[in-house]
């Protein structure tokens, strides 16, 4: 008999601790209610790819052997996220062959109630994907991962901190040299300048913040979250 949740218990909560108790069904709801999440963080981690549905379901593999542990220290969102970051960030280290991103088509076409896109755009759509990605292999994992969630993802600072388990100011320092990084390699090629600011809102799911180029003259100490958003264009 599946586990019953204490009067007035959180609804979510009270879900996780049925699967925790070996209630299938209680995890096949997990895995209904967060898959769409995930695939954009696995996404926006490894770039476009066939394999992504693989390490997404290599995220709930993960989730299913490690949920006994979960304790409720922090959110169940911040630990679920924090997965899907480690199982994206293994994908990448193991240097398996990928496909050719020319072979690979990105994923997300236009949103509800958006202008229909003519071949032309959607080609152009897709190399500038396949562009970004080809820039953020030059990152060191750290950064990479920094970068992404904060202005891909729109996650702030100090929730980073605790999905990587580094202080704040690590993560805005990180931040900041991704970003100097990042933007060297695209004006290295005039026609790759503009690259960051057209593509982040193209990605898959909206995105809640943008890199600019006024936050790469802002030290680390002072690269929070407000200056961010001051620097959107």
């Amino acid at each position: 008999m599946p586990k019953q949740a204490a009067p007035g218990m959180d609804p979510e909560r009270a879900l996780i601790e049925r699967a925790q108790a070996g209630d299938a069904a209680a995890f096949r709801e997990i895995f209904r209610n967060h898959r769409s999440d995930v695939s954009r963080v696995v996404f926006r981690m490894i770039g476009p790819g066939p394999e992504i549905e693989d390490v997404v379901q290599e995220v709930f593999l993960h989730v299913y052997r490690s949920l006994p542990s979960f304790r409720g220290e922090s959110r169940f969102s911040t630990w679920l996220y924090r997965l899907a970051v480690n199982v994206s960030r293994m994908h990448l280290r193991k240097g398996r062959s990928r496909p050719r991103f020319t072979d690979v088509e990105v994923p997300e076409g236009p949103q509800d109630g958006a202008p229909h896109e003519t071949p032309d755009v959607i080609v152009e759509r897709q190399e500038r994907v396949r562009t970004l990605y080809r820039l953020l292999d030059q990152l060191s994992d750290k950064k990479r991962e920094v970068l992404v969630m904060h202005d891909f993802d729109g996650v702030p600072a100090k929730e980073i901190a605790e999905i990587v388990g580094v202080p704040v100011l690590t993560v805005r320092t990180r931040l900041f040299y991704a970003r100097k990084e990042l933007y060297a390699a695209m004006t290295a090629e005039p026609s790759l300048a503009q690259v960051m600011e057209v593509l982040v809102a193209q990605l898959p799911g909206k995105p809640r913040a943008k890199a600019g180029e006024d936050a790469l003259r802002a030290p680390p100490e002072v690269l929070d979250d407000e200056t961010s958003r001051e620097s959107r264009p």
